[in-house]
């Protein structure tokens, strides 16, 4: 797969707990981004919003001042994709059970056994995987599917043209580089110029 190996975010306050687990996960092979709080960990996700890169998120349920269920509930209004298993404590299950009713992929009581938690995690990778290498073949399918016009109406998108100096370029009218635009967002599944930039970019498509 061509696309990002998928990160683990890891969000808790406890400095010795994500420090363990930070080193539990590196000694498995996989890449992970510790966060002490659910607000340094939602900056980034923000940053992301619609160009969302594969990664699976490790959310203790309580945290100060936000906790892991009003960190749950960002992600959902930004809608974001990515698995989200949380980490509690015995009193806090009914509440992880809530979540997972909402759309979390999964909870873990503390203590729990390493072999457990890398289990979990590695079947939310496997599913991000699986997500991503569908969404590539798509996106590949949708490429070929252009006609020559639109490819190079596609090319111009990419170099950041707008409209008119794409209708000087290829000799037509901006109506029509209007129609191609349309056609290529709508066989390609995006919104907008910069998020299919984006998904060329991240997939290496060309």
């Amino acid at each position: 797969m061509s696309a990002a190996t998928p990160a683990i975010h890891l969000v808790d306050d406890d400095a010795d707990f994500r420090d363990a687990l930070t080193w539990l996960f590196d000694s498995r092979g996989h890449q992970v981004q510790a966060w002490d709080s659910g607000e340094a960990f939602l900056a980034t996700a923000r940053e992301q919003a619609d160009r969302w890169s594969p990664a699976v998120v490790l959310l203790d349920i309580r945290m100060e001042p936000i906790s892991g269920l009003a960190t749950f509930e960002v992600l959902r209004e930004l809608s974001c994709p990515w698995p989200v298993l949380f980490l509690t404590g015995h009193g806090d299950v009914g509440m992880a059970v809530a979540a997972v009713k909402k759309g979390a992929w999964d909870f873990l009581e503390k203590p729990f056994q390493d072999n457990e938690l890398v289990d979990r995690v590695e079947a939310a990778l496997l599913t991000v995987q699986s997500e991503e290498t569908q969404l590539a073949q798509r996106l590949r399918q949708a490429l070929a599917s252009l006609s020559a016009r639109e490819r190079e109406v596609l090319d111009e998108l990419l170099q950041g043209h707008y409209n008119k100096n794409i209708a000087d370029h290829l000799g037509i009218t901006p109506r029509t580089v209007e129609f191609h635009r349309a056609n290529i967002f709508e066989k390609m599944g995006v919104g907008s110029a910069v998020e299919l930039a984006h998904h060329m970019g991240r997939f290496h498509l060309t």
